[in-house]
């Protein structure tokens, strides 16, 4: 195999671990998750939450005045809901903050539930 092709696999491993999800895209996934309608949310809260936090995009890291970091889809903070190498954590949603990154959004979606879940509701983001 050439230098090319090397490449342009490791080009697609690279693209693969995270995405950039399309609006329809989500919410039919988003849907099929159950949160339209959980804690009293909407699909079109979430959606519009999960787009002002990462432009549906799970690669999306962010870095806040605080030094914490929020992470992924729905920008999880590493302070109380994931851990990572750099800051303590009360690790709340039990996950590390890296797999927050991935493309596969199931541990983003348990954890958002489990967010919601607290007095503060969607007001935490």
């Amino acid at each position: 195999m050439g230098a090319g092709c090397w490449l342009l696999l490791a080009s697609l491993a690279a693209t693969s671990r995270a995405k950039a999800f399309g609006r329809c895209q989500l919410a039919h996934l988003l849907q099929r998750e159950g949160l339209d309608g959980y804690r009293g949310y909407s699909l079109a809260d979430w959606l519009c939450m999960a787009f002002y936090e990462s432009n549906f995009d799970t690669a999306t890291k962010s870095i806040n005045a605080d030094s914490s970091t929020n992470f992924g889809i729905f920008q999880i903070n590493n302070r109380l809901w994931c851990t990572d190498e750099h800051s303590p954590s009360e690790n709340l949603c039990r996950v590390a903050c890296a797999d927050l990154l991935t493309s596969d959004i199931t541990d983003d979606i348990i954890c958002a539930k489990r967010i919601v879940r607290r007095p503060q509701g969607m007001d935490a983001w």
